[in-house]
């Protein structure tokens, strides 16, 4: 099957030239990598390795996934109205651009940023213009090797399947996909329109609209790195008008598609930090910040003690919902039915705090485009109130003006948090421990296994299978009390079955144990890995720690 494919490409007069010579170079192996299978829609868009094939992100792939997204707006609109951005990855640029062209093409009006904006300032674009759907070139956190292309709906929220699979439909429909490309005459110029200020200014407003407690003294210094992308002018604008002494890491601050001056531009890992700890140490900074390439998720560090210690995604969620709420009572901001959302793999710790403050907490399906869709129903039906929104992967949202995990907001509120303690003499770790002496310590965290190639795909469904024909009874004498299959939508506990209702299929299995942790497992939906997710209560945070440490060595054992 992958020699037809790769025997087309090769054939095909419209081939980029660029992705002819590299065809042209590929091992026997690397053919077959390239072209074995096609490059899936997974988070409500594609994303993947960079390079020839149809597994590959490269400008057909992208022209095939924007001529099914072509079709399918025609369907749903007379005159549908896109936004585009894109981030500073190899290709990104030019790829939006090429993008912009296919849509003027086909009558479809389009405001493409004029130069890298994040994506939760897509999402706001979406909105600010009153588009039928957006477009984002990025692959967030990944590594300088992949590229991706995620689509957004009217309300500036990525696709969820079932407006995905019907953008996929189209793209199946289509033949001869290297011979698509931009029909671009100059009848068509009016369709297609830069963005630049105007809707800058728009969206920074909104940003400094959040604030709780605008008032508070801001004399500290943070340290922030935008890890080379495209969070860079929007946050470090943000915190400047809203009166935050900011210092930046110059050389990341520069938008090298190759990362050059970071280990890694994901601030999930240690390398992210590297630079930003090395500014912060010469600057005395108490809060240091940390975002990716598409600037919607953060990383924080916090000087407690004289030492910096940096947080896990979950911790920053539970500590933002804290503020957030703890403020908002204090100021008497109330809602008459509040709801906080988070994902089945997000730590029960936000769970708790937003219990404490009388909030409800609805969980999603990791990813979230599902809280965006949430978000949506409950502003038409107005039966729940959104307080808060976040995922254990260090995305947040505080008020949904977007519809994306937002790092600009999640920087300007942390800041503001920051110095709403400091002026009661506490570090916002110190805040993290009292949430845990006052609800119960939980330690979080996860353990991923690589498997690329078709050769590990398959490993992957078999590690999946296996678990799910072999569940987890116990680690350690801690008994399973409850798992929830995600895929075959059923819930066993006490030896019954039942169905899990309220969720989409999903290849997840979560084993909850008598103590009130839980471990997750599920594909990832953007890498070729196994996740794994550990959300460990213990009576103190570093017996908790400690149990997590054996808990790792248990399932990466399992899992061989």
């Amino acid at each position: 099957m992958y020699q037809e494919k790769y025997e087309y490409w090769k054939n095909h007069p419209d081939l980029d030239e660029k992705l002819r010579e590299e065809l042209n170079g590929l091992s026997e192996k690397e053919i077959e990598d390239c072209f074995y299978t096609d490059v899936k829609f997974q988070t409500a868009g594609m994303r993947g390795l960079m390079g020839v094939g149809t597994n590959r992100i490269n400008i057909h792939t992208i022209r095939k996934a924007t001529m099914g997204f072509i079709n399918y707006l025609h369907n749903i609109s007379d005159s549908p109205k896109v936004a585009i951005s894109y981030d500073n990855r190899r290709g990104s640029r030019e790829f939006a651009y090429d993008c912009a062209r296919m849509l003027a093409s086909h009558d479809i009006e389009t405001f493409v940023a004029s130069s890298l904006r994040p994506t939760p300032e897509l999402s706001y674009m979406v909105r600010y213009y009153k588009c039928d759907g957006g477009i984002m070139i990025t692959a967030s956190h990944n590594p300088k090797e992949y590229n991706g292309y995620k689509l957004y709906d009217k309300n500036g929220c990525q696709l969820i399947p079932e407006l995905a699979q019907k953008v996929i439909d189209e793209i199946e429909k289509l033949d001869d996909v290297l011979s698509i490309k931009p029909d671009y005459t100059e009848d068509k110029h009016h369709f297609l329109h830069e963005v630049d200020k105007e809707v800058d200014r728009a969206y920074y407003d909104d940003v400094l609209g959040i604030r709780i407690n605008p008032e508070v003294k801001k004399d500290f210094v943070i340290a922030f790195s935008p890890e080379h992308g495209a969070s860079n002018m929007p946050v470090r604008e943000c915190l400047k008008e809203a009166g935050y002494n900011v210092v930046c890491v110059e050389s990341q601050c520069v938008p090298d598609p190759d990362f050059g001056a970071t280990k890694t531009p994901n601030p999930e890992e240690k390398g992210a930090y590297e630079e930003v700890l090395k500014l912060a140490e010469a600057h005395k900074v108490e809060l240091l910040l940390v975002c990716d390439p598409d600037g919607d998720r953060m990383g924080v560090g916090i000087l407690h003690h004289g030492e910096y210690v940096v947080l896990n995604g979950n911790q920053t969620g539970a500590l933002l919902l804290e503020y957030i709420l703890h403020a908002n009572k204090e100021k008497g901001i109330t809602y008459p039915h509040p709801v906080m959302f988070n994902t089945i793999v997000t730590s029960d710790i936000g769970e708790e705090v937003a219990k404490y403050y009388g909030v409800e907490t609805e969980k999603t399906l990791t990813g979230f485009k599902y809280i965006g869709d949430k978000v949506a129903k409950y502003e038409k039906t107005n039966e729940k109130q959104y307080v808060f929104g976040y995922e254990e992967s260090y995305g947040s949202l505080i008020k949904p003006f977007v519809r994306d995990k937002d790092a600009t907001q999640a920087c300007v509120m942390l800041a503001e948090a920051c110095a709403y303690y400091r002026e009661k003499g506490q570090t916002l770790y110190d805040v993290m421990n009292d949430i845990y002496d006052r609800l119960g310590a939980f330690y979080d965290s996860q353990l991923s296994i690589s498997l690329p190639g078709q050769d590990g795909a398959l490993r992957l469904q078999e590690i999946m299978q296996n678990t799910r024909t072999n569940p987890i009874t116990e680690i350690e004498g801690n008994k399973v009390v409850k798992w929830e299959d995600y895929k075959l939508r059923k819930i066993y506990e006490n030896g019954t079955e039942t169905d899990l209702t309220g969720f989409d299929v999903a290849d997840v299995l979560k084993y909850y144990f008598e103590d009130g942790s839980f471990v997750a497992i599920r594909p990832s939906g953007t890498e070729p890995k196994c996740k794994i997710y550990f959300s460990i209560k213990d009576k103190t945070y570093e017996e908790a720690k400690a149990k997590d440490e054996r808990y790792h060595k248990f399932m990466a054992e399992l899992l061989k």
